[in-house]
């Protein structure tokens, strides 16, 4: 796709209004009062003319993970993002229960996210298991859990594309 159509496409998203987003934050010890994601999240996302849509803290089980996933695929949301649980320790479950369910999965988010994160903390972004894909006409985006990954996968790669992500699914 050349970059013009991918302005164009782009353009076209953004003039269909503005994108819901379900913020589902994965952690065993945050509490609403303490999940800084959310706080950073709801302030980032209608700053650049989104809405939150729904709010989920929930812990790092996987039966938690598919159940907030198949609750929020039914809403309103169009796009779905997971915070937390990207690991590779034994508690990380997320990846493992969204890569099972993903329609479409989307490589070059986690290709680029870890590429990103590598010029700030080196080899140890290779730990990352940041990914997203489609589920049920969803955008799913799953990142790890620290502050600086959440702000940096929103900033560098979700905000300037998220119309076209959310528009082109329905296409």
């Amino acid at each position: 796709m050349s970059s013009e159509s991918t302005e164009q496409h782009r353009a076209l998203a953004a003039a269909k209004g503005p994108v819901r987003v379900a913020i589902i934050t994965v952690s065993d010890s945050r509490t609403p009062e303490t999940d800084t994601n959310r706080q950073w999240l709801e302030t980032a996302i209608p700053e650049a003319g989104h809405e939150v849509s729904a709010y989920r803290l929930i812990r790092d089980e996987p039966a938690d993970v598919k159940t907030v996933l198949d609750e929020l695929a039914d809403t309103d949301a169009q796009v779905l993002l997971f915070n937390g649980g990207t690991g590779i320790s034994r508690r990380d479950t997320t990846y493992d229960v969204l890569s099972r369910n993903l329609e479409k999965v989307l490589p070059g988010f986690g290709e680029l996210f870890r590429m990103l994160s590598y010029q700030t903390i080196g080899p140890a972004a290779m730990l990352s298991r940041a990914t997203a894909g489609t589920y049920r006409g969803k955008i799913v985006i799953s990142t790890p859990g620290s502050p600086q990954a959440v702000k940096l996968a929103w900033t560098e790669l979700i905000r300037g594309e998220m119309c076209h992500l959310a528009w082109e699914i329905g296409r």
